[in-house]
């Protein structure tokens, strides 16, 4: 994750959002000793390929039916 001071932020908005649109995650700093007191974050996250099963990988294996269907609003 970047972090960019209140300045720099102004600055490079633009480029700044485009950084988010493309998934990445963005920390914004404040005052003299530049805490982080927000974040910018995409509004849809991006899918990313395969689920991980966490700690259960490589331990586990998930199968569907064949005949298994799932409409995209679910």
């Amino acid at each position: 994750m970047k972090s960019y001071p209140v300045g720099e932020l102004k600055s490079n908005l633009s480029n700044i959002l485009e950084l988010v649109q493309k998934g990445k995650e963005v920390e914004i700093l404040f005052g003299k000793n530049k805490k982080p007191v927000a974040k910018i974050v995409p509004l849809h996250p991006q899918k990313k390929g395969e689920r991980k099963l966490g700690i259960l990988k490589g331990k586990s294996k998930v199968t569907f039916a064949a005949d298994f269907k799932m409409t995209e609003g679910e």
